[in-house]
C-alpha cells in the first residue's frame, strides 16, 4: 500500500505515466475498488485512467490540457490577420497609437501579443540626440496660450513623402505653432523657408487667436534662432516676425539660447508624430488633396486624439477644462497655404507686407 495519497504523490512524482500504468495494471487484475484503496484515491479516478489506457494506450495516461474549450473573448483569426497587417502599414507606430488611429477594440497589450506571436518585429524609434526634459507638471500650470512654441520642419527628408512632393508640387516646408499646456497645434505650408512666410503665418495665427479671444493678458511666443525668425544674426533691430508677434498687446517674442533645443521639445515632439501618423502613411493626388487631408489630420489631432502624456485627454478636452467658453471652431484653423496667400497679398509702402 502506498504511504501517500494519490494527489500528494502526484506532486512529487517524476514519471506520472509510469505510476498510473502500475495503477491501471493493478486494477485490471484486482478490480477498481481494491486498487483505489491501495493507491489511496477514489474509484472514479482509477476507472478514468483505466478507460483512457484501454482506449488510447500508454499515451492516454498523460495529463490533458485544462484550457477551456469555449473562450468567448479569444481574438478571431480574421481579426488577428488584420492586426498583423497593420504592422506593415503603420511602420514605426506602437500598439497604443495604432489602436487609436484604427479604432480597435483590442487592448494594446493584446495587439502587441498578436504581433509577437506572428513574428512581426517593430521598427525601432529613431533616436534623438538628447532626452527631452520632462516638464509635465510645470506645463499644467500655464494658462491657455500663455506659452506657444513655433518651429519649422523640412519635409524633404521624409522618404515616403519626397517622391510625391517632387512630382505633384507639394509643400517642402511646414510651419508649426503648438500651445504648450494643452498641445493644440496650427499648421502652415510653403515651398520656401523664409522670414516673409514666418511673418505671414504668425499674422494669420494672431488674427485667429484675437478673433476667438484665446490669448491671456500676457503671453510668450517662443522660437529658435533661425533666420526665418530673427532675420540676420547681426541685425540691430527686431525682425518683421518679432514685430508681428508683438503687435498684439501683452504678447512677447522669445528665442531659446543657442543649441538648447530641449526647450523646443513640445513642437519637436509633434513634428515626430505628424511624420509618423501623416506623412509616412498618406498618399496625395495633388496639392489640393494634400491640404484637404492635412485639415482632417489637424482636426483629429486637436479634437479627438488622446495624449498619453496628458492624462490620455485630447487637446480639446484639456482646453475646455481651462476655458469652458472655448468653441471647437477655435481649434480648427485650416492649414495655411502660405504660397497661395502670399501671391494674393498686396504690398504696401516700402514693400511692407500687409494683412491679406
Amino acid at each position: 500500500m502506498c504511504p501517500l495519497k494519490y494527489y500528494q504523490f502526484m506532486r512529487i512524482c517524476k514519471d506520472k505515466k509510469a505510476y498510473r500504468y502500475q495503477m491501471v495494471v493493478h486494477a485490471q487484475v484486482h478490480g477498481v475498488k481494491p486498487t483505489a484503496r491501495v493507491y489511496k484515491t477514489s474509484p472514479p479516478l482509477v476507472r478514468k485512467w483505466k478507460d483512457r489506457f484501454e482506449e488510447e494506450g500508454y499515451s492516454g495516461l498523460e495529463d490533458h490540457s485544462k484550457r477551456p474549450r469555449n473562450m468567448p473573448n479569444v481574438t478571431p483569426e480574421k481579426e488577428k490577420c488584420f492586426i498583423v497587417g497593420l504592422r506593415s502599414k503603420y511602420k514605426r507606430l506602437g500598439a497604443d497609437q495604432v489602436k487609436i488611429l484604427e479604432g480597435l477594440t483590442r487592448s494594446p497589450k493584446t495587439i502587441r501579443k498578436i504581433w509577437r506571436e506572428a513574428g512581426v518585429s517593430r521598427r525601432r524609434r529613431r533616436k534623438k540626440h538628447k532626452t527631452k526634459q520632462n516638464l509635465r507638471e510645470i506645463k499644467k500650470q500655464y494658462k491657455l496660450f500663455e506659452l506657444t512654441c513655433e518651429d519649422t520642419k523640412d519635409l524633404k527628408d521624409i522618404p515616403e513623402y519626397w517622391p510625391q512632393m517632387k512630382s505633384k508640387n507639394l509643400p517642402k516646408h511646414q510651419y508649426t505653432i503648438r500651445e504648450v499646456s494643452c498641445g493644440i497645434q496650427f499648421l502652415g505650408y510653403s515651398n520656401e523657408l523664409s522670414l516673409t512666410n514666418s511673418t505671414l503665418f504668425t499674422r494669420i495665427i494672431n488674427h485667429h487667436l484675437e478673433k476667438h479671444r484665446l490669448l491671456p493678458d500676457e503671453s510668450v511666443r517662443q522660437s529658435d534662432n533661425g533666420s526665418e525668425y530673427i532675420g540676420s544674426w547681426n541685425a540691430k533691430k527686431p525682425s518683421s516676425y518679432t514685430l508681428a508677434v508683438e503687435s498684439l498687446k501683452g504678447q512677447k517674442h522669445r528665442t531659446i539660447p543657442p543649441r538648447i533645443y530641449q526647450l523646443q521639445g513640445d513642437v519637436e515632439t509633434v513634428h515626430n508624430l505628424i511624420e509618423q501618423e501623416f506623412f509616412e502613411l498618406e498618399t496625395f493626388r495633388d496639392r489640393e488633396d494634400f491640404f484637404r487631408k492635412a485639415l482632417s489630420y489637424l482636426a483629429f489631432f486637436n479634437l479627438e486624439r488622446p495624449n498619453s502624456y496628458k492624462e490620455s485627454k485630447s487637446p480639446w478636452q484639456l482646453a475646455k477644462e481651462k476655458n469652458p467658453d472655448i468653441k471647437k471652431e477655435a481649434l480648427i484653423l485650416p492649414p495655411i497655404d502660405l504660397d497661395h496667400v502670399l501671391s494674393k497679398a498686396t504690398l504696401g509702402g516700402n514693400n511692407v507686407l500687409t494683412d491679406p
